[in-house]
């Protein structure tokens, strides 16, 4: 009895568990109708605001290097790092004590050569008033002549040699070559320093206007310039560009676009563009980065997602929902410029299209869906995320 008693339990517990089975194949069966839904978008022409970033280095509008003309030890440093410098303003002083002796040796050399053309003079002067007289002959009246010129000579090497001596004991002092900021300074009092030195004394810059270079494509820069006739009209057409700096906040000021290089980088096939920006507070640093903002603007533009789009042989290509909601997928075109998640569409569609917008990938010419708004989409999406998280809070209870 006992037997058929464990017989018919067992039968029992198969039942159950093809009962189970067959539950779980139709929820499945379930699901996968309802994973044949999609997100569709009916496109409408429309007014378009794009941004398009570009990364940048920030640069002030004179960067100069700080070298001394001569040799010596340093006496002083008159600056600190950071500090605002005005035009001619002293930064660092050099031991003037050899140079200053090799200026009063260059003067008395000038002394003596002044007093050697005198005599000079004196001499050629008597020899021209004994030649008159027939005292002297042709060969003494040259030889004074010759003594003048050597001494005139002389005199000029003498000159020379003090305004040599006088500007290398003015180089002893060295000044700010314009108004700017003072960068970091390697070198202290008692450093000894030259001019074959490889490191600069310091940086002076001037930040009262910023340069911000960044690059294009050579696509993008053709469209541009094909769209305004040539590079000159583009650059005047160019629209005000925005600064975002490394913290991510937007900078007060807007710039323009000055410069083009007018060379192509052939490693990354991209050209350098300079954007001028005003620095009232000094709030930009010469050497930081940043990313320049640049506006694009459409009237009648079809806009799309860029993640309703697959790409096959660098073409893009689109979902585009038949009337039978069969999905055919068309290939488009679409503005160099976009904003990292939109695409202006050039060809390809027209506005009342119908296309897939969400799950692209799982796509096939010929397939027919069951289209779904995108908040509907964007629901079911929340849903599944809040399913999952008390599915996972319940696994770690257990």
């Amino acid at each position: 009895m006992n037997r058929l008693f464990q017989t018919q339990s067992r039968q029992i517990v198969a039942f159950v568990v093809c009962l189970v089975l067959f539950a779980s194949c139709g929820k499945q069966k379930g699901q996968m109708e309802q994973s044949n839904e999609y997100a569709v978008r009916t496109l409408q022409a429309s007014s378009a605001e794009l941004e398009n970033t570009y990364p940048a280095t920030i640069r002030g509008k004179q960067d100069i290097e700080i070298r001394p003309k001569i040799s010596g030890f340093i006496t002083r440093v008159c600056v600190n790092e950071g500090s605002a410098v005005r035009k001619g303003q002293l930064l660092f002083t050099i031991d003037n004590v050899q140079y200053s002796e090799a200026a009063k040796e260059a003067k008395a050399s000038v002394d003596m050569a002044k007093a050697q053309l005198a005599t000079a003079k004196l001499t050629y002067e008597n020899k021209k008033q004994l030649q008159k007289q027939n005292v002297i002959g042709t060969f003494d009246m040259q030889t004074a002549a010759n003594s003048l010129s050597s001494a005139r000579a002389s005199l000029a090497e003498a000159v020379a040699s003090l305004t040599a001596a006088r500007q290398n004991l003015a180089f002893c002092r060295i000044t700010s070559p314009c108004n700017g900021v003072v960068g970091s300074i390697p070198f202290r009092v008692g450093s000894l320093v030259s001019s074959s030195s490889t490191e600069a004394l310091t940086t002076v810059s001037n930040i009262q206007d910023m340069y911000v270079y960044f690059s294009m494509t050579e696509a993008q820069l053709l469209a541009m310039t094909r769209a305004s006739g040539n590079a000159n009209a583009a650059l005047k057409s160019f629209p005000a560009v925005r600064l975002k700096l490394a913290d991510g906040t937007v900078y007060s000021q807007t710039g323009k676009v000055s410069a083009v290089s007018g060379v192509i980088n052939e490693t990354t096939g991209s050209v350098s563009l300079r954007a001028d920006f005003k620095n009232p507070v000094h709030l930009l640093k010469s050497g930081g980065s940043g990313s320049v903002v640049i506006p694009y603007s459409a009237t009648n533009a079809i806009m799309i997602p860029q993640v309703a789009t697959s790409e096959v042989q660098d073409k893009k290509y689109v979902y585009v929902v038949g009337s039978d909601n069969k999905v055919k997928s068309v290939e488009i075109a679409v503005a160099d410029l976009d904003d990292g998640q939109n695409y202006i569409v050039k060809s390809g569609l027209s506005a009342g299209d119908r296309i897939v917008v969400q799950g692209v990938a799982s796509l096939k010419d010929g397939m027919q869906i069951k289209p779904i708004s995108e908040s509907a989409a964007n629901a079911k999406i929340q849903q599944a995320e809040k399913m999952g998280a008390m599915q996972g809070q319940s696994k770690e209870k257990k």
